[in-house]
């Protein structure tokens, strides 16, 4: 019997070759409508390295707040739970392959109390026994089973990552609005101090009767105007400040003190090559993820489909008993078995099954094609936000320069009287808008290559992926 039994398992093993259920493939570009070039202007030279771009922004403060994001972030250590939960998942698929084998140990004690045997004498019996069973996957259930466990936990890898990316850009979003935020209060407090001045000027005018009480009031609404913008804008700080905190696993305010110094908006590189885009399949985190569940539900059709077929079962078992310890192995008894089973009629709940997996792998195809092309379009989006703000920058350091001039011009004549103070309220307003203005746009930029970046990819590498050992079988052929 123990010579059969390893006959037995080589047997089912050898005609466990054939597998039914479609055989995966990668599918091309064009399948997944990806143009040859994008069409707004980008340099299509080969990307650099973006596995860290925030240190492409040459703040030490940022790439600081980014690693601890990355470090102590709640919704990463979620996604790290998940995926512990996908590779545990693909070992018990994986086991499915496998015999399973279990033992059993009794001890009984019989006294006899009448009859033709003496009363009261005690018998002792012990056994032993092992068992052993495998279902031969002969038509690839277990094994599509294990292959579509293995393409979540792949699948699961790349969520990791897509949430690791996301964290680090909104932490990069967060810094940059908190830095905007200190500009801007930096813009309100300094016209705050000239219309100060300008208040009292037009104070001292009115009381020598130069000019009537209107330019007071006017000087008194300018300034209560520019003051009513600080407590919005502090409180825009401190909303920004307080997400960085959650963001790196910390308590709201943990990081007020860190980021109270003010320290300008973050510039960024000043040009970026975009590649082409079928760089993106490559790169983006939430495409590939999307590539590895469809290559999951095309291995489940295979598992639907395999339940059509019969299923071999195998086993054997092997049992020792004795009435003392040391002639437990003096006869050993065994037995093997083989069971084949065959579904005949099920209502059509099998094949409705197999239609439903299919039905599953072409929605999968199209959420793959979709998160394609929306990757694409967030890479067009982020270039025509990066190409606006750097024209707008433009404009508004050359509004800038014109309305510090022309603020500087307003408030000599209107102290020496040679203008009135709507003029010179006005210039005072468009330096302030000027110079927001200007702030904004840096923001802009800052932001919009924030955004390039994820769109792009950046911010993970193949080492931040677990690899996973795929199922070493033949690859299923569709009947």
């Amino acid at each position: 019997m123990l010579k059969r039994l390893p006959i037995l398992l080589m047997l089912g093993t050898a005609v466990s070759a054939c597998s039914v259920g479609p055989a995966y493939h990668a599918r091309s570009p064009s399948e997944l409508g990806v143009p040859s070039s994008y069409s707004v202007p980008a340099d299509s030279a080969p990307r650099p390295d973006l596995a860290r771009w925030w240190a492409r922004f040459d703040d030490p403060l940022l790439g600081a707040l980014v690693e601890q994001g990355r470090a102590g972030n709640l919704d990463i250590a979620q996604a790290v739970t998940r995926l512990r939960q996908a590779r545990e998942s693909l070992v018990q698929a994986q086991a499915q392959l496998l015999p399973g084998v279990s033992g059993s140990g009794g001890y009984g004690r019989s006294i006899t109390l009448n009859g033709p045997s003496i009363p009261g004498v005690a018998r002792d019996s012990f056994s032993l026994g092992a068992d052993v069973s495998w279902q031969a996957d002969i038509f690839g259930g277990n094994r599509n089973s294990a292959r579509a466990a293995a393409a979540q936990v792949e699948g699961s890898g790349f969520d990791y990552a897509n949430v690791l990316i996301s964290i680090e850009a909104e932490v990069a979003r967060n810094y940059i609005l908190a830095r905007l935020a200190q500009a801007q209060l930096a813009n309100a407090r300094a016209s705050l101090g000239i219309q100060d001045e300008n208040l009292q000027i037009a104070g001292w005018r009115v009381q020598a009767g130069l000019v009537s009480s209107l330019d007071n009031e006017q000087a008194r609404s300018q300034r209560a105007q520019t003051a009513a913008t600080v407590p919005q804008l502090e409180a825009s700080y401190n909303s920004s400040v307080s997400r960085l905190g959650v963001l790196t696993g910390q308590a709201p305010g943990a990081l007020k003190a860190q980021l109270e110094a003010t320290r300008p908006i973050p510039t960024g590189p000043g040009d970026i090559a975009v590649g082409i885009p079928a760089d993106t399949l490559r790169q983006r985190p939430d495409v590939r993820s999307a590539e590895r569940s469809l290559a999951a539900a095309v291995a489940r059709i295979g598992v639907a489909q395999a339940q059509l077929y019969p299923q071999l079962s195998l086993g054997g078992s092997i049992d020792a008993g004795a009435s003392r310890v040391s002639d437990i192995f003096d006869v050993i008894s065994g037995r093997l078995f083989a069971n084949v089973a065959q579904t005949i009629f099920d209502g059509g709940r099998t094949r409705s099954n197999i239609r439903a997996n299919q039905a599953a792998a072409d929605g999968a195809f199209l959420a793959y094609k979709a998160s394609v092309l929306n990757a694409l379009e967030d890479v067009e989006l982020a270039l025509t936000a990066l190409h606006s703000a750097e024209a707008r920058e433009g404009f508004f350091t050359t509004a800038l320069d014109a309305a510090t001039n022309s603020a500087t011009l307003a408030r000599s004549q209107y102290r020496a009287g040679l203008t009135d103070f709507t003029t010179l309220n006005q210039s005072e307003s468009a330096l302030l808008s000027a110079r927001n203005g200007l702030s904004q746009a840096q923001s802009d930029k800052a932001t919009a290559l924030v955004q390039l970046f994820l769109a792009l990819g950046g911010g993970w590498d193949s080492a931040t992926v677990p690899s996973v050992q795929t199922v070493s079988t033949p690859a299923p052929q569709e009947r």
